[in-house]
């Protein structure tokens, strides 16, 4: 196929035309128009086959994945994902892997309302970049930055089941535990039902893509404070139990890929966060509370645990 061939088969979609796009694919640019009173949320992330997933998993699973990065990055701004741009990178233009990648794509894209406004194709290692665009009423996103000593930290879903599924997908585990956890590597879920609930409740807020303990240190950093965390009160799934028994703390704490939100909020909320929690799929723990000072302190059974830094890093 050539490039304009790819793109009309497979990306360009009349389902996809609304008010709020004026000009989509086909021209040099698009063409869009946010609503009054909203300000604009942009999240750019790239995905390479080898670094991000491993080589010969279903196009399905990558068009999934490279859309739902970017998603959970705008749910942890409390934003709803409107417009999405893709630039695909193809060693060849298989139609029946490209076919699979834009069903994994367009059925994540569908389900939370977002739809395609240009890119690019090009020859290359297989890979692709997607930035995200998305709305939040003006004032109301969360940042990094508003934890304050006093707040609870939670977390949702369950994480260290990503890394653990990947783990499987190399060691050709079989049952049904090890195809739960797959799937949690394969087809993340971004929380973006749950971001947009937190307007207006978490202080601060961030996704955990690189590790929990990883990236909640990015939160305490940013907030300027501390933290003492339990972590036996981590939400883990039974399927990770089971299949990692003593090493399912350190996969929560350190392994990556998991696109849950974590958070932080006052008290005087919880009451509210127990409330709109009860429509949210994922379920949601508290693991700490933000203290004066810097760093995360963990501690587990009573005794103070060390997490290892294994988290990875590009350079």
């Amino acid at each position: 196929m050539d490039e304009r061939t790819l793109i009309t088969t497979y990306f360009a979609r009349p389902q996809d035309r609304r008010a709020d796009v004026i000009l989509g694919i086909g021209d040099d640019a698009a063409l869009l128009r946010p609503e009054p009173g909203f300000d604009l949320v942009v999240a750019t992330d790239s995905i390479a086959e080898g670094t991000h997933f491993p080589a010969g998993i279903a196009a399905a699973a990558v068009g999934h994945r490279c859309l739902a990065v970017n998603l959970s990055d705008v749910a942890a701004m409390s934003a709803e994902p409107r417009w999405f741009s893709l630039a695909l990178s193809l060693p060849n233009a298989d139609p029946a892997w490209v076919g699979g990648f834009a069903t994994g794509l367009f059925s994540l894209a569908d389900r939370h309302g977002v739809v395609l406004i240009g890119g690019d194709t090009v020859r290359g290692p297989l890979g692709a970049t997607v930035t995200v665009l998305g709305r939040v009423k003006a004032e109301r996103a969360v940042r990094r930055t508003g934890a304050r000593p006093g707040d609870g930290i939670w977390v949702t879903g369950n994480p260290g089941d990503a890394v653990a599924g990947r783990l499987l997908l190399a060691e050709g585990t079989e049952g049904s535990d090890a195809a739960a956890l797959r799937q949690r590597f394969l087809y993340p879920e971004p929380r973006v039902q749950e971001g947009r609930a937190l307007a207006g409740i978490a202080s601060a807020m961030l996704d955990v893509s690189d590790g929990l303990a990883d990236d909640l240190g990015k939160l305490l950093a940013a907030s300027g404070v501390g933290a003492e965390l339990d972590a036996e009160q981590l939400p883990l799934s039974p399927e990770l139990r089971r299949l990692r028994g003593s090493e399912a703390v350190e996969c929560a704490l350190t392994g990556g890929d998991d696109y849950e939100l974590c958070f932080t909020l006052s008290p005087a909320d919880e009451a509210h966060l127990r409330e709109v929690s009860a429509q949210w799929p994922a379920g949601v723990a508290r693991i700490g509370t933000v203290v004066p000072g810097s760093g995360a302190r963990w501690r587990l059974r009573g005794q103070p645990l060390a997490v290892p830094d294994t988290t990875y890093r590009h350079f």
